[in-house]
C-alpha cells in the first residue's frame, strides 16, 4: 500500500516499543491501515497521528479506557463535525487534561523548590 510505513519506523518515530504499538493493535486502540502479505503491519501518517495522541495522554495518567473513549470521540468529530455527544466528551477530556496538567506543574514547582533549597544547605 503506498504511502504507509513499517511498524519498525513508527516505532522509532513514535517513541513506542514495538510491543506497545502491537498491544494498541490487539486492544484495538491503533490498528494498522494495512498489512503486507506476509502479515507485516504497516501505518499511515494518520495512524502515526493516532499513535502520538496516545502517546500524550499516558504520561498524564490517562487508562487506556480512557484513551479509547477519546479516540472514539475524535473518530465520531471526524465522521461528523457536529456531533454534540462526541464534542462534549472531547471537551471534558480537555478540562481533565488541564487539571492534570495544573497539577504536573504544581509538582514540577514544590521539586524545583526542594532541590533549590537542597543547593543552599
Amino acid at each position: 500500500m503506498a504511502g504507509t510505513i513499517h511498524i519498525g519506523e513508527v516505532a522509532e518515530r513514535t517513541g513506542l516499543s514495538l510491543r506497545t504499538l502491537r498491544h494498541y493493535d490487539e486492544l484495538g486502540l491503533v490498528t494498522p491501515s494495512d498489512r503486507t502479505p506476509g502479515g507485516f503491519r504497516l501505518y499511515t501518517e494518520a495512524d502515526v497521528d493516532r499513535l502520538l495522541l496516545v502517546r500524550r495522554m499516558k504520561p498524564l495518567g490517562f487508562s487506556l479506557d480512557q484513551t479509547g473513549e477519546v479516540l472514539a470521540a475524535a473518530d465520531a468529530l471526524a465522521a461528523n463535525p457536529d456531533d454534540p455527544g462526541a464534542r462534549a466528551a472531547l471537551g471534558t477530556f480537555v478540562v481533565d487534561a488541564e487539571e492534570r496538567r495544573d497539577k504536573l506543574a504544581r509538582q514540577l514547582a514544590a521539586a524545583d523548590e526542594l532541590i533549590a533549597r537542597l543547593r543552599g544547605v
